[in-house]
């Protein structure tokens, strides 16, 4: 059986000196998802022991049509330290970084607990506020990964940015068609709200209930990010990219 602690070890050693690193499933072809998340807590554990704590947690490939590109049945699931959060108007230093990408994302933060299996309604009741967002993953790895790579290195979660302009769901559109629009180097990118599961807030219930399944719970003032809009692009230096959302407002990331 793969040992969780030595996957853990690899991951951070590929962080702190910020060089790729080959797929753990190439090394260790039978690494599962369980043995995968296991090693995923001892790597935020290590950020806690660090001196940082736990602010939410983040989604990813929720969208269906990545999924069926991979092969996949469902989407993964990392988490989100209070070291990740870039508050806006900063830049994202790439010297922190190995291979960052930029997309953007409805984020929830939680009003109350969420402690079992719950369904898109009751997120939207459990939900304080809504906000635009941008995430910035940043993979360890040298090549093409698979899911339980992903699991391992805390799904990509790097840096994240929220938006200044939160939104109780009622007071927005239905989000399944909430817009975004998504400018960068490489040209404008557009998508919606549904592309995240269908509804952004279908992706936290998801989130939730498979959480139920391992005892674990979504606490009040939880920040879930429900997945990228659209493809992800990479950071260069003097990169920027702007995310708009309809009722959220924009967010602007440079890179330095």
């Amino acid at each position: 059986m793969t040992d969780p602690q030595r996957i853990a070890d690899i991951v951070l050693d590929a962080e702190r000196r910020r060089t790729p690193i080959t797929p753990l499933t190439r090394r260790y072809p039978f690494l599962d998802m369980d043995t995968a998340y296991k090693a995923q807590a001892i790597v935020v554990e290590h950020r806690l022991q660090a001196g940082e704590r736990l602010i939410g947690a983040k989604l990813g490939m929720t969208s269906a049509v990545k999924r069926r590109a991979l092969g996949i049945d469902e989407p993964v699931y990392g988490r989100l330290t209070a070291g990740m959060a870039v508050p806006l108007g900063e830049p994202i230093r790439l010297d922190e970084l190995i291979n960052p990408r930029a997309e953007p994302e409805i984020a929830f933060v939680l009003g109350r607990r969420i402690d079992g299996p719950t369904t898109v309604a009751e997120v939207l009741r459990a939900t304080d506020a809504v906000l635009a967002a941008v995430e910035i993953v940043d993979t360890r790895y040298a090549a093409a990964f698979r899911p339980a790579d992903s699991v391992a290195d805390n799904a990509g979660a790097a840096r994240v940015v929220l938006g200044a302009l939160p939104r109780r769901p009622d007071d927005l559109e239905e989000l399944s068609v909430l817009g975004c629009v998504f400018r960068h180097r490489g040209g404008i990118d557009t998508a919606a709200g549904g592309a995240a599961m269908g509804h952004p807030a279908a992706a936290l219930a998801w989130l939730a209930t498979v959480l139920a399944a391992r005892g674990e719970v979504l606490e009040e003032g939880t920040v879930v990010l429900t997945g990228g809009l659209t493809a992800s692009v990479p950071l260069r230096t003097h990169s920027l990219v702007t995310a708009e959302f309809d009722g959220l407002g924009s967010i602007a990331v440079r890179a330095v």
